[in-house]
């Protein structure tokens, strides 16, 4: 079995605000950094990890989220891969936006499968759709492989970017998947077994 960790980064001043974040760099509030300390915590007090290597996206919330989770569990020199492919979803003409606005201007069932629907898309946005399209290839061909050599993996991302990856984890269909919800900070941890290829989700 390898250890396979996936964590949505702390609290964002924008997640703070109640706003669309999607692809925009926002930094970690007080509280993100706090949640993120409290994820190394934990993983620490569990089980001890030793991580062959790390990956997040591109964007810095989740960037410094896996540098204090690192620092508290003392591996602050792990190798990490950092790649577009786990982005959030682009938000288009959404980002920026307080989400209570935008249920106003668009109404809220609109809003909300933009925000939860699997095909549904923001004007000039991604669908998660669009989103599990680049997540999976990426998952696939860099991080699957150190999982099938019995390596442990550590991913800080995103909501959305997390999301598309438990629909293949998880076996979660796209109707089911628009009921999951992902908290900030919060280790969500598998076993991974390299003779069936399939993920079991640990107890936390």
């Amino acid at each position: 079995m390898s250890l396979f960790v996936i964590v949505r980064h702390g609290q964002s001043q924008w997640n703070a605000e109640n706003r669309f974040t999607g692809a925009t760099n926002t930094p970690l509030t007080d509280l993100g950094r706090h949640e993120a300390r409290e994820a190394g915590k934990l993983l620490k007090a569990k089980q001890p990890p030793d991580f062959a290597i790390g990956f997040t996206s591109v964007l810095q919330r989740a960037i410094d989220t896996m540098d204090i989770i690192l620092d508290e569990i003392g591996q602050a020199n792990l190798p990490i891969d950092r790649s577009q492919a786990l982005n959030e979803r682009m938000y288009g003409d959404l980002q920026g936006m307080n989400k209570h606005e935008a249920e106003e201007r668009f109404g809220a069932d609109q809003v909300f499968r933009w925000r939860r629907g699997y095909v549904d898309k923001p004007p000039h946005g991604e669908s998660l759709a669009d989103t599990r399209a680049r997540v999976m290839p990426y998952f696939n061909q860099s991080i699957l492989p150190h999982l099938q050599a019995g390596q442990p993996v550590l991913v800080v991302a995103h909501g959305n970017s997390l999301r598309a990856l438990l629909m293949d984890l998880e076996h979660i269909s796209p109707e089911d998947i628009e009921k999951v919800e992902l908290a900030t900070g919060i280790p969500r941890q598998y076993d991974y077994d390299p003779k069936t290829g399939t993920f079991h989700l640990l107890p936390v």
